[in-house]
């Protein structure tokens, strides 16, 4: 059977030289870090003025948890008109982990099921959409995941980290065997966007990744890695695809230091936390011009998939 590999690039005749994919991971505040949502109560409203100002689409990826716990901000959302996905339950690691990350080790594989179900049916419970695009928590996906996804007819996963793989580069179908080789399946993978020119001094190749740059160095900085990627696309002959992860929290302020738990504290790295609230706001906004005066198309994720079926 012939792969899926070069279907679905289509040459889109509309002016522009390359997609954009906002997506937005709705959950707690830091990650996986605190059991808060300041972020989603307070950081949405701002991303949703941007993106009016702009009049773009973007992808919001919900865990259930967040859903369930935030039904007002998923209606802003979906009044909006932006798209309604799906990010986990609960912020688990489902597929499977690039990093040592302690107290976040996978979930068992025979759990996958069960906890995708669950978060599909309470998005869709929430929000009356079904969502058809999803993203795995900290871009940690895995085979069994994609085969899950497709069983339930999710059109679209972000959750490819191109830093750590480095190819794919551009959307492609997975195949059932390895979701990080094309294939026959139906659902389309997305790859998050980074530098693949430059050397990396990191082990996991972090350091070629998008975030968190655009608040802790400026949308100038992200460009550049944003303009190394599309040349290294198109140098190979395909329309390149920016997909972004952000998050809720990164536009409202976040405590600085260590946070408290009773039975432990945990302190994120000064970049985590670092310029969230108006500075980020600001950035995502310079962002968006510029993307936007470069020639960017902006769509959502599942969008993308319907056009390159």
């Amino acid at each position: 059977m012939q792969s899926k590999q070069t279907q679905g690039n289509p040459s889109i005749d509309d002016g522009t030289t390359f997609d954009v994919v906002y997506g937005f991971d709705m959950e707690t505040d830091i990650g996986s870090f605190t059991p808060y949502y300041e972020g989603v109560k307070h950081g949405t409203p701002e991303i949703l003025r941007i993106l009016k100002k702009h009049d773009i689409p973007a992808t919001f990826f919900w865990t259930g948890h967040a859903a369930e716990n935030n039904p007002e901000s998923v209606q802003l959302v979906c009044d909006a008109g932006h798209e309604t996905g799906c990010h986990g339950l609960q912020h688990e690691t489902l597929g499977d982990p690039l990093f040592p990350l302690p107290n976040n080790w996978p979930i068992l594989p025979s759990e996958v099921e069960g906890r995708l179900i669950e978060a599909t049916r309470i998005v869709e419970e929430i929000s009356g959409v079904r969502p058809t695009s999803f993203r795995c928590p900290r871009l940690w996906g895995s085979t069994k995941v994609l085969n899950v996804l497709e069983s339930l007819g999710y059109l679209a996963d972000a959750s490819f980290p191109l830093y750590f793989y480095r190819e794919p580069f551009a959307p492609y179908h997975p195949s059932s065997e390895d979701w990080t080789k094309p294939g026959n399946m139906r659902i389309l993978e997305i790859p998050n966007f980074c530098d693949l020119s430059m050397e990396s001094n990191d082990p996991y190749q972090r350091d070629r990744d998008q975030w968190p740059l655009f608040r802790t160095e400026g949308a100038e900085a992200l460009m550049e890695k944003a303009e190394s990627f599309i040349a290294y696309v198109q140098a190979r002959k395909q329309r390149p695809v920016l997909c972004f992860y952000l998050h809720p929290w990164e536009f409202y302020p976040m405590p600085q230091g260590a946070l408290d738990f009773g039975e432990s504290s945990v302190t994120p790295l000064p970049f985590i936390v670092k310029n969230c609230g108006p500075e980020a706001v600001k950035q995502l906004d310079r962002m968006t011009d510029m993307l936007k005066q470069r020639g960017g198309r902006f769509v959502t994720a599942q969008q993308l998939a319907e056009e390159r079926e």
